[in-house]
């Protein structure tokens, strides 16, 4: 079975969530660190590793990754996140199951060409939602069981 991977437009989520457009407004690496948590909360409770990637600054793409966190990229300065991600995508679609969020439709074209699947940032609000529901009713079902019989 191919490993799932969720490669994130990070600020094209931002863009579009309006609690985390309006905080970038004010503390853009505020609003950066609220998307990568609420993203690592995704991925604990779903199927994906997420791969969260911004448009960066410096001389080379920089990756941070921290046990059980999301992986993080920044592409280099003068080069789009979008270029990280076609990249990653073109490098791993033949040997992993690569979808990306974004709402950028050349992206998603360029991400399908190398055999890539994308969603929209609204509908991945909608399957983190779905998830956190199906997280909450799982963990509900498991305190039943294990309350002690009276």
């Amino acid at each position: 079975m191919k490993r799932r991977f969720l490669l994130v437009d990070g600020h094209s989520v931002i863009f579009q969530w309006q609690g985390l457009s309006n905080l970038h407004g004010r503390k853009p690496e505020h609003a950066r660190e609220a998307l990568a948590r609420i993203l690592r909360d995704y991925q604990d409770s779903s199927d994906f590793q997420v791969v969260l990637v911004f448009d960066g600054q410096g001389p080379r793409v920089s990756q941070s990754k921290e046990e059980g966190n999301i992986q993080i990229f920044y592409s280099k300065t003068g080069q789009s996140a979008d270029a990280v991600i076609e990249r990653l995508t073109a490098k791993y679609a033949e040997t992993h199951e690569i979808t990306v969020a974004t709402d950028d439709n050349l992206e998603r074209q360029t991400v399908t060409s190398f055999g890539g699947q994308w969603m929209s940032t609204t509908h991945l609000l909608s399957e983190m939602e779905d998830a956190r529901r199906s997280l909450a009713e799982r963990i509900e079902k498991n305190n039943i069981r294990r309350r002690p019989l009276r």
